[in-house]
């Protein structure tokens, strides 16, 4: 088994799965991680109800619990044999995507881990996916995972933009390349529409990988500034290219070209053959009490 931990010191990990066989990645990778990190495993499986007809919901979800009942039992031992702690909460809820994120702040989740439905699934995520809406709520790591992909993470890449959420994003990776020795290489990409933003794009994963090499890593840094669109076709291109297995990615950032906004995010993450680790802008007190309320 893997132990390498490729993702910053994390407490609690938390997991949600549907009970589909897509979240089979998220599974590993949260396994990796909590013994990697000695953490504890919260696993949610929330299932959708919906109010035009509450006692027949009602009654499928409860058929959906005890199928869940099983995957998540599975979950569990997995847990179990790698002496790591693991809770499970099955709940039922009118907004799922919601409920879940609810769940990561309640148990104080430094990460929450989801599976990937596939390159054609994820395609459409700007029509409503439980991902898509679960990013947009904007908690500060979320991790997805396709379907049986292992994180090596020796080659990651870091979309870069300039925004709070991008230099998080590379905060993150400052702290892999302290506290993980398979890391090896970082790519930062930075992607400008015209010409006319090049020198700026340029100049951004110029100073990405200076403040990355100053922290005296065994880790090399790679500038990469491109001109083109869609941003997240030249980011997944650049990712298969260097053979990457991890995307960081700022949440809802905004900068150069608009890179970050949300809707490029979800793009990058349909279209990615591996990973994505999606992070929000550092949070401030305020924000964390007005979350716990």
């Amino acid at each position: 088994m893997n132990k390498t931990r490729v993702i910053n010191k994390s407490k609690v990990v938390a997991l949600a799965t549907d009970g589909s066989s897509y979240t089979d990645g998220a599974v590993q990778e949260t396994i990796f991680l909590a013994q990697a990190c000695n953490a504890k495993i919260v696993v949610f499986n929330v299932i959708a109800i919906d109010s035009a007809s509450a006692t027949a919901v009602h009654s499928s979800a409860a058929a959906m619990r005890r199928e869940t009942k099983e995957y998540t039992d599975n979950i569990k031992k997995l847990a179990s044999d790698q002496d790591l702690s693991c809770e499970v909460f099955i709940e039922e809820s009118y907004q799922p995507d919601k409920t879940i994120v609810e769940l990561a702040y309640k148990h104080k989740a430094d990460i929450l881990i989801m599976g990937r439905h596939g390159k054609q699934g994820l395609l459409k995520l700007l029509v409503g996916s439980m991902t898509s809406k679960v990013i947009g709520h904007g908690f500060p790591k979320v991790l997805v995972v396709p379907k049986d992909f292992i994180i090596k993470g020796d080659k990651v890449l870091l979309a870069v933009d300039g925004s709070q959420a991008s230099e998080a994003a590379l905060d993150e990776i400052i702290g892999m390349g302290i506290h993980c020795t398979n890391l090896k290489e970082v790519y930062a990409v930075s992607v400008t529409p015209t010409e006319s933003g090049l020198e700026e794009a340029q100049a951004l994963v110029e100073a990405v990988c200076t403040k990355g090499q100053e922290q005296e890593m065994s880790v090399k840094f790679h500038p990469i500034s491109l001109v083109g669109k869609p941003a997240a076709d030249i980011i997944a291109r650049i990712a298969a290219e260097k053979e990457v297995d991890m995307i960081l990615i700022g949440g809802h950032g905004k900068g150069l070209g608009k890179l970050l906004m949300g809707h490029v995010t979800e793009k990058v993450i349909g279209k990615a053959h591996c990973a994505v680790l999606v992070i929000e802008k550092k949070r401030d007190e305020a924000s964390d009490a007005e979350d716990n309320k």
